[in-house]
């Protein structure tokens, strides 16, 4: 069983409160706009860090880290990106990006992460069978009004315990 503590839209900041939900997590991931390589390097010394690059990452984080990532933890195939888009819900259509829904279509993902939009979602993608989360954003940049993360388990292909864990306004 993997602990993940899954974060975006840091835009160089780390609020002193998430530290305390980081350790008792396995692994960090961040699905981009890290804002610098010091918060990478914040993260790597606490849980080892998956990450991929966001629209506003310069080119330190984005020779470090891909743009996106493909790769299986505890029998969970997942698919992490910046800018992707979300599935098609009762009231809206799909709006995944053209690039992003091809990955989807060729690796076929049980769990699609994306960042980006600063709104925390987590929906099932029916068309896809997949699990598509936007942990919102943990950083104090941008819209949104609470920061943001999300924490679940994988274990033997499955992804169970999701939490959403506010850390105060922005």
């Amino acid at each position: 069983m993997q602990r993940i503590a899954l974060l975006s839209d840091t835009h160089g900041f780390l609020d002193p409160s998430l530290f305390k939900y980081l350790e008792t997590c396995d692994e960090i991931w961040h699905a981009g706009d890290i804002g610098t390589i010091e918060v990478c390097e914040e993260l790597q010394k606490i849980k080892p860090l998956r990450a991929v690059y966001g629209n506003i990452d310069g080119q330190d984080i984005r020779t470090t880290y891909p743009k996106n990532l493909h790769f299986v933890s505890e029998e969970v195939s997942v698919f992490i990106t910046h800018i992707g888009g979300y599935p098609a819900t009762d009231k809206s259509r799909e709006t995944y990006i053209p690039e992003v829904r091809q990955i989807i279509e060729e690796t076929r993902p049980r769990l699609f992460i994306c960042g980006h939009s600063h709104i925390l979602r987590v929906m099932y993608d029916k068309k896809h069978n997949l699990l598509h989360i936007n942990p919102g954003a943990a950083g104090i940049h941008g819209f949104h009004q609470i920061k943001t993360l999300v924490r679940f388990s994988l274990d033997a292909g499955d992804i169970q315990n999701l939490e959403v864990v506010e850390l105060g306004l922005r």
